[in-house]
């Protein structure tokens, strides 16, 4: 039992600046799948870990979730309205999207700051989520002046060095 409410404690993390990602998989049946993705972190140097949480409302959690591994697209702070897209509901979100398909079939979109493809290797039942820690099996770390892409308070930010 908590003293405090869903709305307060998404508020509360809200104070939380963090990256922004797009995370991508291939369904079963190669149907492209991808979401935006602020709770993205590392697990591990040795080996190379990282995991993302994914709502089990989210339309594409089922494929997310059976799919053999995923891409982390780290997003610049140009990249916005890429951000935009795969955080909307009820479009195709690679409609018109120039894509190559990566490990695992995983759809790899350009302009990314950097990129992660992922074997995944646990699935955590977590609440309302389902956690997916994956090991880096190939990256390309970008160009380390590009300016990141961040979100706060509900929002996107400026990320300043």
């Amino acid at each position: 039992m908590t003293s405090f409410d869903s709305r307060t404690f998404r508020d509360t993390l809200g104070q939380f600046l963090t990256g922004v990602t797009i995370v991508t998989a291939a369904a079963q049946d190669g149907t492209p799948l991808g979401l935006t993705v602020n709770s993205f972190t590392s697990v591990s140097l040795d080996p190379p870990l990282v995991l993302f949480c994914i709502d089990k409302k989210a339309g594409s959690h089922d494929g997310m979730v059976s799919a053999p591994g995923y891409a982390v697209h780290i997003l610049g702070g140009d990249q916005a309205d890429l951000s935009n897209r795969f955080a909307a509901r009820g479009i195709d979100r690679f409609a018109g999207l120039t894509y190559t398909r990566g490990l695992y079939g995983a759809p790899i979109l350009p302009g990314a700051m950097a990129l992660l493809e992922c074997r995944t290797v646990q699935r955590v039942d977590a609440g309302d989520h389902t956690i997916l820690i994956g090991q880096v099996e190939r990256l390309d770390p970008g160009n380390r002046t590009r300016k990141p892409l961040g979100y706060l308070r509900g929002r996107y930010t400026a990320v300043a060095d």
